[in-house]
């Protein structure tokens, strides 16, 4: 059980989907909200200029139509950040082979 509940003090957009966010605990990740567009609700979401309007209420982020996610999700989400660094070494590993 989560005896921490997190909430969402700042939030900014980095690029497409991805949103930088500042945690109440410090912890500071990028997420990319599109894995959430699942459904009819997320639809609007889809759209870049509507995507651009989401806010911080509540302590996790919400959009002008009501749509909002869980401020657990977004903590538990993967930092695309720390996801780019580790493909960027497995592909280092086939572009550089062990020798025999």
């Amino acid at each position: 059980m989560m005896s921490y509940l997190p909430e969402i003090n700042k939030a900014k957009r980095v690029n497409g989907f991805v949103i930088a966010m500042r945690f109440n605990d410090g912890t500071e990740k990028h997420v990319d909200i599109s894995q959430w567009f699942k459904g009819p609700v997320f639809k609007p979401l889809k759209d870049p200029k509507f995507f651009a309007k989401f806010f911080v209420e509540g302590g996790t982020l919400a959009w002008p139509n009501g749509v909002d996610i869980a401020p657990e999700a977004l903590y538990d989400a993967a930092d695309v950040r720390t996801q780019s660094k580790k493909k960027t070494k497995r592909v280092t590993r086939r572009i550089h082979p062990n020798s025999k």
